[in-house]
């Protein structure tokens, strides 16, 4: 045995023989299992677990028992004493003697009680509120703190800040740590209230949160330096800069001022831009005193006078203004002093009270007492004698009636009051001395329309009226415009024609064989190719000008040229002539595709998808009324009764081959036989 291990010697090997075999002897006697779950926060006498014994057998804690034990032994079932709390203590180990009183055989029996966590502890934060002190300059990104909660259930934690829009967050949901976001500024933002929260993970469909409240106190950084006051504030790039226009005043010639001397917009002074700091601020001059002229008091800012001014004109000095613990923060203004003479007369208002009456907002007001006369406020200075006792540098003012103003010495009222009776005071001061004088002023305030005047009714009317001019013009603009488009259509046609004309060559016009087209007259066959006799004082020539032909894509048949250019015999197409020239027919509603022919034919028989070339001939409207006008003979021979007028159908004889030249012309008053 003892070979079997170094630290084994036989009288050891027996032990535990002896051990093994033990229980198994004594296993009928007691049991249990060995391990047991138990949920904490369970109530008093729950059962833990209940030990299986054989008859006979009793059970007791071994000895010593423990004061604490939250455990008893009530016959074979082991109970909670007491409410058992998984974050005091997560396991029990319990010891027990399972006793045979007939054969006093005893059996140890050891369980563990291991306690099951449930969800029953709140997040918690090491205090309700804390307080931060935080620098306005304070670089973006810097930790502020940590604020962290704890969590006695061991659950994960996520935190969330509220509101989100103060310049601060959180590194992340899960690490508490404070940031600043955005930069800080104190004049705008000096206290920031925060709200964390902290929420634990679910544990059984069950989660708890906290809060607590952060409050940051931001103070203020040395960051601005001095500002002259008054000035106005400009914000360049998130920077704040105060800009003074500077400081003027006024010192008499040969003369010694007592004391501080008055300044505009007011007294000489500067503050820390830094509110929250306040550094005291001192003065001096920058450049120079004017030879002595000046002493600048460095605390008040305050500037008297060390001997008087013997030039006239204007002295400019430089103030610059420094804090006494940072002296990298100043700033400079300027003080311009006025070397006057002296003035011997303030100025005065012509009348010590004046009275007028005004209509309304924008009226000029009117002497009350002269109806229409405007209402003129001036105020004379004897030291302008030369000028009149006109002061230039007057300015006019209302006091007690900031809603009047007046403008070149009227006035007007720029508000509307209610009809009464007003007591003001007018105010003329010297802008070049601030000398003053007062008036008084009673101005009845009244809404009478003067006469002549129009009212809402009439203003409607007459916009009324000008709405139906308005439409009239409309309507003949558009009558004119549909005219000039139809005379548009026409021009164009003629010129057209023209282009046509000047088509059929350069050599000049040359005469040409004139036809009159009487065949269709009493013609009731449209196919009918039969023609009469020219009419009585026919002329043969060219074309007439100003009646031209429009010029179609669509090409004319040939038609048959005479032999010479002389004029045509009177006698007409009827008969043939003695040298026996055939003459045919020129106008016809059929198409003749001859060789040497050229066709005429009314317009209402083109068909509109031919390919060939036409020459449309315009017929005038007045023409073809008159020939209505006339009437007819249809029971005589043509030779017999009076010819009636008809159109002539002239060609130019000199390029037939290139294009017609055609005109329907009207014979006139010789057409008569």
């Amino acid at each position: 045995m003892e070979a079997l291990h170094p630290g084994f010697t036989a009288s050891t090997s027996f032990c535990l023989l002896l051990l093994l075999l033990l229980p198994t002897a004594d296993a009928n006697i007691c049991s249990a299992e060995p391990q047991v779950n138990f949920p904490e926060n369970n109530t008093v006498g729950a059962v833990v677990l209940v030990i299986n014994i054989t008859s006979g057998v009793t059970l007791e804690f071994k000895t010593p028992v423990s004061p604490d034990n939250p455990f008893i032994l009530e016959e074979n079932r082991l109970l909670a004493a007491k409410v058992l709390d998984y974050e005091t203590k997560t396991t029990h180990v319990i010891n027990i003697i399972c006793n045979r009183m007939a054969t006093s055989e005893e059996f140890p029996l050891t369980i563990v009680v291991v306690l099951v966590n449930i969800n029953d502890n709140l997040p918690l934060f090491g205090q309700v509120q804390y307080r931060v002190n935080l620098n306005e300059m304070t670089p973006v990104g810097t930790t502020v703190g940590r604020f962290t909660a704890t969590e006695l259930d061991g659950q994960k934690i996520s935190y969330s800040l509220a509101p989100q829009s103060k310049g601060f967050k959180l590194k992340s949901q899960t690490n508490p740590d404070l940031l600043v976001e955005m930069p800080l500024d104190y004049e705008k933002v000096q206290t920031v209230e925060l709200t964390l929260t902290a929420v634990e993970a679910p544990l059984d469909d069950v989660s708890f949160s906290a809060t607590t409240t952060i409050l940051i106190s931001i103070l203020d950084g040395d960051n601005r330096p001095p500002w002259f006051q008054p000035c106005g504030k400009h914000e360049v790039d998130g920077a704040v800069v105060c800009q003074n226009d500077g400081y003027t005043g006024r010192v008499t010639l040969n003369e010694e001022e007592a004391g501080a001397l008055p300044l505009d917009p007011g007294p000489l002074y500067a503050i820390d831009g830094d509110s929250g700091i306040g550094a005291e601020v001192t003065y001096k001059f920058l450049n120079g005193d004017a030879d002595g002229l000046f002493h600048l008091d460095t605390r008040s800012g305050n500037i008297t006078m060390l001997k008087p001014a013997d030039v006239l004109g204007t002295i400019s000095l430089t103030v610059l203004a420094a804090q006494t613990t940072n002296s990298y923060q100043f700033a400079t203004t300027s003080v311009t002093f006025s070397v006057q003479k002296k003035s011997l007369h303030p100025p005065k208002f012509q009348r010590p009270r004046y009275e007028g009456v005004v209509t309304g907002v924008g009226a000029m007001a009117t002497e009350l007492n002269a109806t229409g006369e405007p209402l003129r406020i001036l105020a004379t200075d004897d030291d302008y004698a030369p000028l009149e006792g006109i002061n230039p540098h007057i300015s006019y003012s209302v006091n007690g009636g900031s809603d009047f103003v007046i403008v070149g010495g009227y006035l007007f009222m720029t508000k509307v009051y209610p009809e009464g009776l007003l007591t003001l005071q007018l105010r003329a001061v010297d802008t070049s001395n601030k000398e003053e004088a007062l008036a008084e002023l009673l101005l009845e305030v009244t809404s009478v329309v003067a006469s002549g005047a129009f009212g809402l009714v009439d203003m409607a009317a007459l916009g009324a009226t000008l709405g139906v001019l308005l439409l009239i013009c409309l309507a003949v603009i558009v009558a004119l415009a549909v005219r000039v488009r139809k005379a548009d259509a026409n021009g164009r046609k003629i010129f057209e024609a023209s282009v046509f004309q000047s088509s059929l060559g350069q050599g000049g016009q040359k005469g040409g064989i004139q036809f009159t087209n009487e065949a269709f007259q009493h013609d009731e066959d449209g196919d009918s190719l039969g023609s009469g006799r020219p009419a009585a004082g026919y002329q043969g020539g060219g074309v007439a000008s100003g009646n031209l032909p429009v010029k179609s894509s669509v090409p004319l048949r040939s038609l048959p040229r005479g032999d010479d250019d002389d004029d045509a015999d009177d006698n007409g197409s009827d008969s043939g002539d003695s040298e026996g020239k055939d003459v045919k027919p020129i106008l016809t509603k059929e198409r003749r595709v001859d060789d040497g022919y050229k066709s005429v034919w009314f317009k209402e028989d083109i068909d509109p998808d031919a390919k060939d070339e036409v020459v449309i001939i315009p017929v005038r409207e007045e023409e073809e009324d008159e020939d209505e006008e006339e009437p007819l003979s249809s029971g005589k021979e043509e030779n017999e009764g009076p010819w009636v007028r008809t159109q002539r159908v002239a060609f130019n004889d000199a390029d037939l081959d290139s294009g017609l030249g055609v005109k329907m012309e009207d014979p006139g008053d010789d057409s008569d036989v």
